[in-house]
C-alpha cells in the first residue's frame, strides 16, 4: 500500500514558477513509477509527467522544457518543477505511482489546485 500526499500549490502570476512535492509513504518506493497529473475544469485528467527508479523522465508535450520531474529515493518524495507558468497550466495536479512492471497507476494522492493568473 502505498500513500501519497501533494504540497506547493497556490496562485502564480503567468511566467511564474511552483514546485509540487508529493511525498509517498510504504515501502518499495524506489521501485515505483512515479507520475503527474492534472485536470483542468471540464477536461479530462491528463498526464503531466513521469520518472522511473532509473530517472527517465517523460513529459506531456505541452510542458517540455517548462517542467521538470525528480525523485528523491532517500526521501520517498517526487517533485514537479514548473516554470514559464500559462494560464492554461491551471489545473488540479494529482502524484500517483504504479509498480516498475505495470501500466496501470494504482495509488493517487488527493490533489493540489495550481492557478496561473493572466
Amino acid at each position: 500500500q502505498v500513500q501519497l500526499v501533494e504540497s506547493g500549490g497556490g496562485l502564480v502570476q503567468a511566467g511564474g514558477s511552483l514546485r509540487l512535492s508529493c511525498a509517498a509513504s510504504g515501502r518499495f518506493f524506489s521501485s515505483y513509477v512515479m507520475g503527474w497529473f492534472r485536470q483542468a475544469p471540464g477536461k479530462e485528467r491528463e498526464f503531466v509527467a513521469s520518472i522511473p527508479w532509473s530517472g527517465d523522465t517523460t513529459y506531456v508535450d505541452s510542458v517540455k522544457g517548462r517542467f521538470t520531474i525528480s525523485r528523491d529515493n532517500a526521501k520517498n518524495t517526487v517533485y514537479l518543477q514548473m516554470s514559464s507558468l500559462k494560464p492554461e497550466d491551471t489545473a488540479v495536479y494529482y502524484c500517483a505511482a504504479r509498480p516498475g512492471g505495470g501500466n496501470v497507476y494504482n495509488y493517487w494522492g488527493q490533489g493540489t489546485q495550481v492557478t496561473v493568473s493572466s
